[in-house]
C-alpha cells in the first residue's frame, strides 16, 4: 500500500470479516482473500473503504481443485492497492457478477468467463468477447491442449533433430502442454 494511508481501511477490512478473510502483505501489496460467499461484500467493502478506481480481475487456474478469481483495486488519494481474491471449485466455477459493484468489472467478466470458464451470475451480457464464434474450450486454463504446438515445428529450435532440416535426430519430444498421444504417427 502506497504511503500507508490506507492501512486503516485494511484493518477495517480485517476487523468486519475476522477469521473469514485472510489478510497478507507481499512486495508491499495487500491481498484480501474471502471465500466465494463473501466476494460481493468484500468488493463493496472495499469500494466504501476509499477503493473506488476498480482496475483489473481474471481468474488463475489452480489446479486440481479450481480457480482463484483475483480483482485489484485502487484507493486514488492514498495511493492503495488491495488484491482482493476468492476460489471457485473446478466441478461448478460461479461467483456472483461484480458489475453491480464496479460498471469496469463487465469486460474483465466476460473475458474471464470466456478464457477459463469462470460463469458470472447476474452478469448483463456473459457472452464471448474475444474468441472466433463456435471456438471449443477454454484457453487459459493449464489443461487445455495447445494443438497449434503439435501441427507446427517449434520456431526456436536449437538442438539436433528439432528441426526439420535433416540434422541428425534423436527421440523427439513434445512440447509443454501437449498430451503424449497426440501427432504421434502409427
Amino acid at each position: 500500500m502506497g504511503g500507508g494511508e490506507g492501512r486503516g481501511d485494511v484493518a477495517a477490512i480485517q476487523e468486519r470479516y475476522g477469521t473469514r478473510a485472510q489478510v497478507s502483505e507481499s512486495f508491499g501489496e495487500v491481498t484480501v482473500d474471502v471465500e466465494s460467499t463473501d466476494w460481493i461484500d468484500l468488493l463493496e467493502s472495499a469500494r466504501s473503504g476509499g477503493y473506488e478506481f476498480f482496475d483489473w480481475l481474471t481468474a488463475v487456474d489452480d489446479p486440481p481443485d479450481g480457480f482463484f478469481v483475483v480483482a485489484h483495486v485502487f484507493d486514488l488519494g492514498s495511493r492503495g492497492h488491495l488484491l482482493l481474491r476468492t476460489r471457485v471449485p473446478r466441478a461448478d466455477p460461479r461467483l456472483p457478477s461484480a458489475v453491480g459493484v464496479f460498471r469496469g468489472a463487465d469486460w474483465h467478466e466476460r473475458e474471464t468467463f470466456e478464457m477459463f470458464g469462470v460463469i458470472f451470475e447476474g452478469h448483463p451480457n456473459l457472452v464471448p468477447l474475444l474468441l472466433p464464434d463456435g471456438f471449443e474450450g477454454f484457453p487459459l486454463r493449464k489443461d487445455f491442449v495447445l494443438a497449434a504446438r503439435v501441427a507446427k515445428a517449434w520456431p526456436g529450435a536449437k538442438e539436433p533433430g528439432e528441426s526439420d532440416h535433416g540434422s541428425p535426430g534423436r527421440r523427439k519430444t513434445l512440447p509443454p502442454g501437449v498430451p503424449a498421444d497426440w501427432g504421434r504417427d502409427g
